[in-house]
């Protein structure tokens, strides 16, 4: 499993420059629906506000959304990356509650009680 500095992994990302998408190989066993819902999110996301997103696991397990954009880049929407990451975190919220899951039990080895699953 690739780390990058602070125990994070990615987990997937899109980028506007080079208007590719990446998913890591590590999580290609995830269902093709939430492989295409990852990938539809990430790309509407560089459509609209430009720039990169990338989203990554935190070494406790959470999902993070990390956003920037090159240096001189006119183009690409501060204040709008805030408002969209807010509205992706709000609409895709099952989604990526289940990803955190899904990553604690098959990537940390943390043992899940039927509580954590209800939540």
């Amino acid at each position: 499993m690739r780390q990058q500095e602070g125990g994070e992994i990615i987990l997937c990302g899109s980028s506007a420059y080079t208007r590719k998408y990446y998913l890591n190989q590590e999580f290609e066993g995830l269902p093709e629906s939430i492989k295409d819902d990852l990938k539809i999110m990430c790309v509407l996301y560089t459509e609209d506000i430009g720039g990169v997103l990338t989203l990554l696991f935190d070494s406790e397990g959470r999902l993070q959304f990390r956003t920037g954009a090159d240096e001189g880049d006119l183009l690409y929407d501060d204040i709008g990356s805030v408002l969209k990451v807010k509205q992706l975190r709000r609409t895709r919220q099952e989604l990526l509650e289940s990803l955190e899951l899904y990553f604690k039990v098959f990537f940390l080895g943390e043992e899940i009680s039927p509580e954590d699953v209800e939540e």
